[in-house]
């Protein structure tokens, strides 16, 4: 699966900006860079040197005065001789040098072609790649704790600690085999049983994690509802600390949904405002109200707002009866508007007051997070559905090998199950790998990186 080509890509985000990025890697990167810069000869230069030279077509027309880094294999993060070219940002500029690239022989690479090539150099596996692109899209502190924890090599290193111990089992299981007719058993079978338990335990610890790890990943939907009127997207708006939703105190303004992303104690939150529940004859509004009962049932939380002044109504407890299944916050708002005490269900606050005045509602929001979700280990956490199917298959095979254990039946059956186990745990890593997986990871991942 090498490729023994040399590819160049832009690899920073297009748009106006102070600098640019193109990167050459390949066989013949540093010769092709070198044939396009005025300046030192970059085949002679040491490498990890920067060097300050004129960019132009070979023989033709300057494009700009470049910083060009050379990294020579294979200590590069390619693992082969690679040269970054710094110039003036903006895209035609660069566009210029990579054409000019292009022009002396370096192919366009395919999105992630980069960081493949890393992998396929045994710079990082496979989980580490997979991080690079978790860790560039992160939107959260957890998000990006657990996304750089994987990328430097911590989790992978869980996953090997699994993958060894099985293929341990494996090795014995294997020499049973060879001496079978000499009768000769190489480990305790209680011994191999306990093993295949204690990796079991840790296996179902990690698919423990794939929830929280999806919230981590994706955010934590949090739908704003209740009746009209309430302060729900006075709310939403002082959560997000911006007017996103329009505020009057027409009932019915909102019509459709609206999100607004916030980090909170670290987790990315998904607040949606909604239109507020009344029976109506609006179809308009209607419409809004199904769309709001629809984010209803897809929620991670609801937030149900009601107005202290109107109190907790029968449809109220309606709407609350019918989301059992939910985790529910309860907001009684307008608490400045209140001269008298009032029966109080759930907090009780103003949401017009500002993010401080919801100290409590976010407390509560983390509160409910850690425990529908629990907190996550940055070493341990689960964020990829591949990863959680393989966990999945590994886990079964090792159920199965436990009870071929229990039969009492001969290595040579059980052993296949182990194998299988292994194998899982190595698809993850990329200690097995295929083209088919590598094409549908890497197909993922920005062009340039």
């Amino acid at each position: 699966m090498r490729s023994h080509d040399t590819i160049a890509a832009i690899a920073t985000a297009p748009g106006l900006a102070a600098l640019s990025l193109v990167r050459v890697s390949g066989p013949d990167a540093i010769p092709i860079a070198s044939a396009c810069f005025s300046g030192k000869m970059l085949q002679e230069v040491e490498s990890h040197t920067a060097h300050v030279g004129l960019w132009e077509y070979p023989n033709a027309s300057k494009i700009d005065r470049v910083v060009a880094t050379v990294f020579r294999s294979p200590r590069t993060p390619t693992g082969e001789d690679l040269v970054e070219v710094t110039c003036h940002g903006g895209d035609y500029v660069a566009a210029l040098v990579l054409e000019s690239l292009i022009d002396q022989g370096a192919r366009l690479a395919s999105p992630g072609e980069f960081t493949q090539r890393a992998f396929l150099s045994g710079k990082i596996d496979l989980t580490q790649a997979e991080a690079v692109a978790e860790l560039i899209h992160s939107t959260s502190t957890q998000a990006h704790q657990v996304s750089l924890s994987a990328y430097e090599g911590h989790y992978s290193k869980e996953l090997e600690k699994l993958r060894t111990a099985i293929l341990e089992l494996c090795a014995l299981a294997e020499l049973e085999i060879d001496f079978t007719d000499e009768d000769v058993e190489f480990a305790d079978r209680g011994q191999i049983k306990t093993l295949i338990d204690n990796t079991l335990i840790k296996i179902e610890d990690l698919l423990q994690t794939v929830k929280l790890g999806m919230v981590v990943r994706e955010g934590i939907r949090v739908v704003i509802a209740g009746p009209p009127n309430a302060g729900k997207s006075t709310l939403l708006n002082s959560l997000s600390g911006r007017d996103r939703a329009i505020v009057s105190p027409m009932p019915g303004t909102t019509r459709d949904t609206l999100e607004v992303d916030c980090e909170l104690g670290g987790l990315r939150f998904r607040f949606i405002d909604t239109a507020g529940l009344r029976q109506t004859s609006d179809t308009i509004e209607q419409e809004g109200v199904q769309r709001a009962q629809s984010v209803m049932e897809k929620a991670d939380i609801v937030v149900y707002v009601y107005d202290l002044l109107a109190g907790l109504t029968k449809e109220d407890t309606t709407v609350l009866n019918s989301l059992h299944d939910k985790s529910v916050i309860i907001v009684g708002n307008k608490v400045d508007l209140i001269s008298e005490p009032v029966t109080i269900h759930g907090l009780q606050l103003s949401a017009k007051n500002g993010l401080e005045a919801l100290e409590p509602l976010i407390h509560l929001l983390l509160e409910q997070a850690k425990q529908d979700f629990g907190t996550a280990d940055a070493a341990k956490t689960v964020t990829n559905a591949r990863h959680q199917s393989h966990l999945k298959n590994a886990y079964q095979a090792l159920q199965s090998a436990k009870q071929a254990l229990k039969s009492n039946q001969p290595p040579d059956i059980f052993s296949i199950d182990l194998h299988g186990a292994a194998r899982e745990l190595g698809l993850i890593t990329g200690a097995i790998t295929n083209e088919t997986i590598l094409g549908a990871i890497f197909s993922r991942f920005c062009i340039g990186k």
